[in-house]
């Protein structure tokens, strides 16, 4: 009978798999012995692999290069990556490596923008696409880094007010190259018809011409385009997207200068081992759709500008905790506590059931048991079960006698800034400890520790208790 962890895993999924593999008993993450981790740095750990970044970055652009030549696309492509997926400085100076552009979604963004120019990481000519909705802060400094004039920075207009704001702040002497962002309408499923972001369809080209065509100031560069559901091979994706190329179609045909189609961001990452998406043929699809509009109303190809975040640093994330205590709480729930939360350091397994890949990290030769998942903290939601995963969670058993030890992957975007990295957590619960992993030109591992567990000394300056 094949009751173990290991038989469990064969025969629900193909397994090993590109990043996942076993070696005596323990888990491999892209060939990193996860136990060593764990020996070297304890629980609970979080983790990013750096160089899936730029595997990631390489391979999307290796799919429209592609794709581009198969179909004679006359566009250009350009990768930009989204900031607010994660800001931090370890992340932006592995993505700066691929020769990428930076898409920003808030005032402190740009200071980020100026340091990585300054520190010549982000070189001069490279694209600023500045999204979001613009307060007077974010406004100011989007002016300050069109005035200094060494980046081609493309402020995305979110609403007719915004382009008055930057006129009264950017030199008289300075063209302003803008994009115009589409109120692209929501999924049906969703609570509202039309996102609060963008200008609507209908009032792009008034908008136009009544503010921007007659202004030697300013020049349409840009339109925008981006569903929260992401790139997805539906009716509704497909559906969205050929009104966005109706939208640039009538655009183009009043307004010359602009070239350029930014189809946003939304590449979906792996959150199961049954994952099956064909990025290939998705990319070829959006590019000969945007290639027939084009031929239709002859019009040129525009250059393609994506705005990819979780899909770049997504991958390289991971968390690793121990279970800690097994509750048997009623005949049919056994509750596995583990040395953390789920609520303060994996928040989109609370706040929207997102599901990410969790696998025991050893013991995989032992048999298994169906569990839920429990956090530390005292509220009735810190848990991860079957809604948040993609089926009933199954582990080795629990035994007192033998750490078990579980990861959750492919963790790497918005966790840290949604859970408030380095502040407050729910019940004073610690932020975990954090190591960088890198490799070397001969592909050795680097680990590098990036932060310490927060101690009780932490929490209590920030309460203001010292």
């Amino acid at each position: 009978m094949r009751t173990k962890y290991i038989d469990l895993i064969d025969q629900t999924f193909d397994f090993p798999q590109d990043e996942f593999s076993l070696r005596d008993d323990r888990l491999l993450f892209h060939g990193i012995d996860l136990m060593r981790l764990i020996e070297e740095h304890g629980t609970p750990l979080k983790f990013n692999y750096l160089p899936q970044i730029s595997n990631n970055i390489q391979r999307a652009k290796g799919w429209f290069r592609e794709a581009i030549h198969n179909i004679g696309y006359t566009g250009k492509y350009q990768y930009a990556y989204c900031t607010k997926s994660s800001h931090f400085s370890y992340v932006l100076d592995e993505v700066m490596k691929n020769d990428v552009h930076i898409e920003t979604s808030s005032a402190f963004d740009i200071d980020i923008v100026q340091k990585l120019y300054e520190n010549g990481k982000l070189a001069e000519g490279k694209t600023v696409i500045c999204n979001g909705y613009k307060p007077v802060k974010y406004i100011d400094k989007v002016a300050s880094l069109i005035n200094e004039g060494k980046l081609n920075v493309i402020p995305v207009v979110d609403n007719t007010e915004e382009l008055e704001d930057l006129l009264e702040k950017v030199d008289e002497d300075k063209v302003i190259n803008i994009g115009i962002r589409i109120a692209s309408e929501e999924d049906p499923k969703f609570e509202f018809y039309t996102s609060r972001l963008g200008i609507r369809y209908r009032d792009i080209v008034p908008f136009y011409k009544s503010s921007v065509r007659d202004n030697p100031r300013v020049r349409v560069k840009m339109l925008h385009f981006f569903i929260n559901t992401g790139i997805n091979d539906n009716a509704y994706y497909w559906n969205e997207l050929t009104k966005c190329l109706r939208v640039y179609s009538d655009l183009k045909k009043v307004c010359e200068s602009v070239d350029t189609l930014n189809i946003g961001g939304g590449f979906p990452i792996k959150k199961s081992l049954a994952f099956d998406y064909d990025y290939p043929y998705m990319v070829r699809e959006i590019l000969l759709q945007i290639k027939k509009m084009c031929l239709d109303n002859e019009i040129p190809d525009p250059n393609i500008f994506t705005e990819f975040g979780s899909f770049t640093v997504g991958e390289s994330g991971g968390a690793i905790f121990q279970v800690i205590h097994q509750k048997q709480q009623n005949d049919r729930e056994k509750w596995n506590m583990i040395d953390s939360s789920f609520m303060t350091n994996l928040p989109d397994t609370w706040a929207i059931n997102q599901r990410f890949i969790m696998l025991a990290i050893n013991r995989w030769e032992e048999n298994y048991e169906r569990v839920l998942l429990g956090g530390l903290t005292c509220d009735s939601d810190d848990y991860y079960n079957s809604e948040q995963h993609s089926n009933a969670i199954y582990l080795p058993k629990f035994d007192s006698e033998q750490p078990l030890y579980i990861g959750f992957f492919n963790t790497g975007a918005y966790q840290e800034t949604i859970g408030g990295f380095g502040g407050l957590k729910h019940c004073l619960i610690p932020e975990p400890k954090h190591v960088i992993i890198k490799r070397d030109d001969d592909g050795s591992v680097i680990t590098e520790v990036f932060s310490q567990e927060q101690t009780a000394a932490d929490y209590l300056k920030i309460l203001g208790y010292v």
